[in-house]
């Protein structure tokens, strides 16, 4: 490890150093190439963030994460949220008094931070909800296990959720944020619109690949129109469903083109391509990951997730094991390729605050394995 002239800033290792390079795209400027991957947390009673969710986001950013994704927020629509006592939201005024807090202390280290922006649909149905709650809804009423869980949205109902979103997109601005994240993955509410598994409509929004991918589009669309040309966004989409690991949007290049290409058209910054292993080729015939893809096919900038400094994926997570830290061998030497632009890190990033910092300087030996138990708590 060497030193800058006034010895306080670390210059990275060779090996490392792509990932503390500075980016820039548009308005966005970051001071790294790491990101905080979204990761609900549940420490925000009736969907307010209080003074410990901003201490929590702060140490990230003071430790050289360029960019910090928060875990989702729930836009303004009644069944958004899957459990409003503990999961954020912007739909009050102490909510959107506490995420101005926590933007400005992000942004006080020198920190970037935008919100990630969720609508939960038929995934709510499996939280037992409050007598009273509005009905979950979905593209065709079916959970990704393909059970009918409720009726098919109408197509008012879709464009009200379209308003929605951006709503949710403006106010992100209002309070501050760097831009904002479409949770677009994992088998939430646009991501049920898009897979075959879950939409079974025969309309407009339903059917070809183009049809599933309308409304997505059109959040977008309607997001762009809300906060301008110059605030970044940012859409996260994946292959896999939770729990339905083995779901796919796209079987081959082409098919995912046919996804993505109209939603960079119709807006989206960057695409954020969630798997459970980041090294993984996605198509047979290459070793491009799907990260890769994203970029390939957009010409867009893409960022990687998925395992990132663990030996243990993203399945022993869900089984409740904890993690040791891993190599960085891989992911350095396909940032050196630009296979993609940015790297989110969420489990090891949510038991060491320190990790970038300690991984630029060279203090491997310090890294925290993960443990379980740091689901329960705000390290």
């Amino acid at each position: 490890m060497t030193f800058t002239e006034n010895n306080l800033q670390a210059v990275p290792a060779p090996a490392v150093a792509k990932l503390f390079e500075p980016f820039r795209y548009g308005p966005l400027e970051l001071s790294s190439r790491i990101v905080m991957a979204p990761m609900a947390r549940g420490f925000s009673p009736n969907g307010v963030p209080g003074p410990d969710v901003a201490d929590y986001y702060r140490r990230r950013a003071e430790h050289q994460v360029g960019l910090v994704i928060t875990e989702n927020i729930s836009i303004p629509h009644p069944s958004a949220n899957q459990d409003p006592t503990i999961y954020p939201d912007f739909n009050s005024e102490e909510a959107r008094a506490g995420w101005k807090h926590v933007v400005d202390e992000v942004h006080r280290v020198g920190g970037k931070i935008i919100p990630q922006l969720m609508h939960t649909g038929i995934a709510r149905a499996a939280i037992p909800q409050p007598d009273g709650a509005a009905p979950s809804i979905s593209p065709s009423g079916l959970d990704v296990n393909g059970e009918q869980q409720g009726e098919p949205m109408t197509v008012e109902e879709i464009h009200e959720v379209v308003a929605a979103y951006a709503e949710a997109a403006a106010e992100a601005q209002r309070l501050g944020f760097d831009g904002i994240e479409l949770h677009g993955a994992h088998g939430y509410l646009i991501d049920q619109f898009l897979w075959e598994g879950t939409n079974h409509r025969t309309d407009e929004y339903g059917g070809s690949i183009a049809k599933r991918t309308r409304f997505a589009a059109e959040v977008i669309a309607a997001c762009r129109q809300a906060v301008g040309p110059d605030f970044p966004i940012i859409f996260r989409f994946s292959q896999w469903k939770f729990p339905v690991y083995t779901a796919r949007l796209a079987q081959n290049p082409e098919e995912l083109a046919e996804v993505l290409k109209p939603l960079a058209a119709a807006g989206v910054d960057i695409f954020h391509a969630s798997t459970r292993r980041f090294w993984e080729p996605e198509f047979e015939g290459s070793s491009l990951s799907l990260a890769g893809w994203a970029k390939q096919i957009t010409d867009q900038p893409a960022i990687s997730v998925g395992s990132v400094g663990l030996q243990q994926d993203f399945a022993g997570f869900m089984a409740g094991e904890g993690s040791e830290p891993s190599s960085l061998n891989d992911l350095t030497e396909r940032m050196a390729t630009s296979e993609f632009d940015l790297v989110a890190v969420g489990r090891a990033l949510l038991a060491d605050p320190a990790w970038a910092v300690k991984i630029r300087d060279g203090r491997e030996d310090e890294l925290k394995p993960f443990h379980a138990d740091a689901i329960g708590t705000l390290y």
